[in-house]
């Protein structure tokens, strides 16, 4: 399957690591040298998840080679929707005039954007889509708690819109070589390293040390694997994109591959973790300085867990 046109949307508040001094007693150089995080995106109270997705789809729209009104599938991944019955799927189909595509949300933590891309491929597969819509977004601060010095401080809040077609409809479309994600819940601590009660404590972390070993062992295997299955060598990547969970874990993940720091893009450091959006965020966001050929891998784990890689040829 082809990306036909991308689209993202960042709020542009900035909150630096010098808040969380009074509010939960940790001083920026603490947090910096254990996430990589020196200001996160935190949407305002007119920036909903809603919001953040129309504004990405119209940012796209502008490159789509086909109507909107074309797309049979919509697929809103996220952990943090403002409403699970009008999801904001439904609410894209209604701004857009999207009449015919079947609208759904889906979410397996941070890996819910690949498992959604898996989802669109099968569509494609069988014969039941032909033009798809993934909308990528969390919006954690409408869940976070800022005084929970545990991971409070990691939060940001971002959308991206990719469509995706089964057939190429222009010449300069990347492919989606492959895709491949896993459910984890049976590892370690299980739903007990992140989740989200939004009656009680909101999202939490409170196995972090879990977390980042899962997280660092599963991203390398996945990326390994899913590279090597489509006949490439870890060398042959132009670019890899891990989940911006903490900058410490795609350090550490790019040293056991051998991969060089360069190839690793990043944006933990700005905008925070923004949760399953984060990796397709940095795919929107350097989607202009790819060039023909270039070999990127995505590779993501999520709390509960649950983990997923994709590998695309530009």
């Amino acid at each position: 399957m082809f990306i036909n046109a991308v689209g993202h949307y960042i709020p542009s508040r900035r909150t630096p690591n010098s808040y969380f001094l009074e509010v939960s007693g940790l001083a920026d150089e603490w947090i910096f040298q254990r996430t990589g995080i020196k200001t996160r995106a935190w949407a305002s109270e007119e920036e909903t998840i809603d919001y953040m997705c129309i504004e990405s789809v119209k940012r796209a729209l502008p490159q789509l080679p086909y109507e909107a009104a074309e797309v049979d599938l919509i697929i809103f991944a996220s952990y943090s929707p403002s409403d699970t019955v009008a999801t904001t799927a439904h609410i894209v189909q209604r701004e857009f005039g999207m009449e015919k595509a079947k609208a759904f949300y889906v979410s397996s933590a941070c890996s819910s954007a690949i498992n959604a891309l898996e989802i669109i491929q099968l569509f494609f597969d069988g014969g039941k889509a032909s033009k798809a819509l993934l909308l990528s977004a969390d919006r954690n601060t409408s869940y976070f708690n800022e005084h929970d010095p545990k991971a409070g401080h990691l939060w940001g809040d971002a959308a991206t819109a990719f469509f995706f077609s089964k057939e190429k409809m222009q010449s300069s479309e990347p492919k989606l070589l492959d895709v491949v994600t896993q459910g984890l819940g049976h590892i370690g601590k299980g739903r007990e390293g992140v989740y989200l009660n939004p009656k009680r404590e909101g999202i939490t972390m409170n196995n972090g040390k879990d977390v980042f070993t899962q997280a660092c062992t599963y991203i390398a295997k996945n990326t390994r694997g899913i590279v090597e299955k489509n006949g490439y060598s870890l060398s042959d990547l132009s670019y890899f994109i891990g989940h911006q969970a903490n900058a410490r874990i795609v350090s550490h993940v790019v040293r056991e591959l051998g991969v060089p720091e360069e190839k690793a893009l990043n944006n933990i450091q700005e905008l925070g973790n923004t949760g399953s959006v984060s990796s397709m965020l940095i795919l929107a966001q350097n989607y202009q300085r790819f060039k023909k050929d270039d070999l990127v891998c995505l590779s993501v784990f999520g709390g509960g867990y649950s983990a997923g890689a994709c590998l695309v040829k530009f």
